[in-house]
C-alpha cells in the first residue's frame, strides 16, 4: 500500500511535519495541533494492528473488536460533550451531527448479533482512555483535545478505512461501517474547514494552548495503547 494512503488513513497530520512555523504560537492553532502530533500519528500508523487493517489482512473478528472498543470511548466522549455543549471553549467543537454512538450500535448489531451488549467489554487500555475522557468534564480545553483527535480522524482517514472494511468484510454503509458515514454533513472537506476555523478562533492564552497540545498528544498515546492491546489478539505478526 502506498505511504500516502497510509497517512490519509490515520489523520490528523500536519501538512508538512518539518514546516518551520508549524509549532509556533503565531501559527493557526489547528496547524499547531497537527504539527505537535506528527510523531504520535506515525506511531499509530506504523502499528501492526493498523497495518493489518489497512492492508485488508485483519480478521473480521479483529475489526469487530476495534468497533467494540470505539463504542466505549464514544459513549464517554459524547456524554461529556453534551455536558459541555454550552461551554465557551469545548462547546465550540460539539456538533450533534458528529455523534457516533447510534451508528456504532448498528454496526455492533451487525458484527456481533442482537446480543452484542453481552458479548463486548472494554479492555484495560480502553478503561484508562474512557476514564481520561470523563475527567475532561472539568477540563473543557482537554475535551477539545480528545474531540479533535477522534473526529478529525473519522472524517479523514476513517473514510479510507470505511472502503477497506466494506471490501474486506462484505459490510455496507447501513450495517458494519455506518460509524464512518456522516450523511448529515453535506461536505466533509467543508466541514473540516469549519472545524479547524473554530479551533483557530478559540480564545486561548499561551498556557491554555500548551495544555491542549499536551492533552492531544496524550489522547494519541491512549489510542495507541488500545491498538496495542487489540494487536496482541487480532493482528498476526503485530508488535504489541
Amino acid at each position: 500500500m502506498e505511504s500516502h494512503q497510509r497517512a490519509a488513513a490515520t489523520e490528523p497530520t500536519p501538512e508538512s511535519p518539518g514546516s518551520p512555523d508549524s509549532s509556533s504560537s503565531s501559527a493557526p492553532f489547528s496547524a499547531e495541533l497537527k504539527a505537535a502530533t506528527w510523531a504520535h500519528h506515525t506511531t499509530a500508523e506504523e502499528h501492526g494492528f493498523t497495518q493489518a487493517l489497512l492492508d485488508g489482512t485483519l480478521s473480521r473478528d479483529g475489526y469487530a473488536a476495534m468497533v467494540a472498543q470505539h463504542y466505549f470511548a464514544y459513549v464517554a466522549l459524547e456524554e461529556v460533550g453534551r455536558a459541555l455543549a454550552d461551554d465557551p471553549i469545548a462547546g465550540r467543537v460539539v456538533f450533534p451531527q458528529l455523534f457516533r454512538v447510534p451508528a456504532l450500535r448498528r454496526d455492533l448489531a451487525e458484527l456481533y448479533g442482537p446480543d452484542w451488549r453481552d458479548r463486548i467489554a472494554p479492555s484495560a487500555p480502553t478503561r484508562t482512555y474512557v476514564a481520561r475522557i470523563e475527567q475532561m468534564a472539568d477540563e473543557p480545553g482537554g475535551y477539545v483535545a480528545h474531540h479533535y483527535t477522534r473526529y478529525i480522524g473519522d472524517l479523514s482517514g476513517g473514510q479510507f478505512i470505511r472502503k477497506i472494511a466494506m471490501r474486506s468484510y462484505g459490510l455496507t454503509d447501513a450495517a458494519g461501517v455506518s460509524f464512518y458515514v456522516f450523511d448529515e454533513l453535506t461536505s466533509l472537506p467543508r466541514f473540516k474547514d469549519t472545524y479547524r476555523s473554530r479551533l483557530d478562533a478559540l480564545d486561548l492564552d499561551e498556557a491554555a494552548r500548551r495544555r491542549i497540545v499536551r492533552e492531544t498528544q496524550l489522547a494519541y498515546q491512549l489510542n495507541v495503547e488500545v491498538l496495542a492491546d487489540l494487536g496482541r489478539d487480532h493482528a498476526p505478526g503485530a508488535a504489541a
